[in-house]
């Protein structure tokens, strides 16, 4: 395993602010993301969960998961290789009830120990969004403060985080790949080339529970004031902002290495 440099001293500084370390922890992370790539080339899915989760980064890998429609396929995969791996749900004040109870009813289910709820600075709502409107007025403003603040905060302490993103989601997915650079840190996508048969699938097998708001037409589902159903015929996530010129809240938008 290569080792991230200085990790004791510096470890989690994960967006540049142009310093000489984020520049080396940038170079290591683009550097690991190629070799890891060229190592586990043609493996997806839990063959390639297997090896990162327990040889690669042990201990120092999280997983980010909304808990939303497909979630329980790659949680499930993580938590067959290691159920103490850290689950990062993002808890923004705003998600339906259907959401949270299902997160907790997938937390037991699958016998995951360590799902940690992070949600926005209380300062930070107070100043940007002291009526709970913000969503409204300024979509993007409203993602970063409840979203992508937190889990730049919440990913700190890690070399590598894993995501259920998929290129048949459309829109900037399309070219996922399984392993990327960014930030300083490797981003893992196992399920990137499943497609929603594949998804299917695996729910069967498993036995997986489906999110309760999929039966009724929202086949990707984020905060309650910014999701609606998708239309017929659509790619999953057109029921999300609808009408405006956004498809991704920003945690997956941060300029990318190799």
């Amino acid at each position: 395993m290569t080792s991230l440099p200085a990790r004791e001293a510096t470890a989690g500084a994960a967006v540049s602010d142009g310093s000489l370390y984020d520049l080396d922890r940038i170079l290591w992370a683009d550097g690991r993301a190629a070799d890891l790539r060229a190592r586990y080339h043609g493996l997806a899915g839990q063959a390639l969960l297997e090896p990162l989760l327990k040889w690669e980064f042990p201990g120092h890998v999280a997983q980010v998961s909304s808990f939303g429609t497909e979630a329980a396929v790659l949680l499930a995969l993580v938590a067959e290789v290691d159920p103490s791996v850290p689950v990062i749900f993002l808890e923004t004040g705003k998600h339906f009830g259907e959401t949270l109870r299902y997160r907790d009813k997938l937390t037991k289910l699958l016998g995951l120990t360590d799902v940690r709820s992070v949600g926005p600075d209380p300062k930070a709502l107070a100043a940007k969004d002291p009526d709970g409107m913000l969503f409204q007025r300024g979509p993007d403003s409203c993602c970063f403060i409840r979203k992508v603040a937190p889990l730049h905060a919440a990913l700190k302490p890690f070399d590598a985080w894993i995501t259920g993103r998929k290129r048949h989601q459309g829109g900037m997915r399309i070219d996922l790949r399984y392993i990327e650079s960014v930030a300083g840190q490797v981003k893992i996508n196992p399920l990137a080339d499943h497609t929603p048969d594949d998804i299917k699938a695996e729910f069967e097998r498993r036995a997986l529970p489906r999110h309760p708001l999929e039966a009724e037409g929202f086949l990707s589902v984020g905060c309650m004031p910014c999701t609606d159903r998708t239309p017929d015929g659509a790619d999953p996530r057109a029921g999300r902002w609808t009408g405006k010129d956004k498809t991704e809240c920003g945690i997956h938008t941060a300029p990318a290495g190799t």
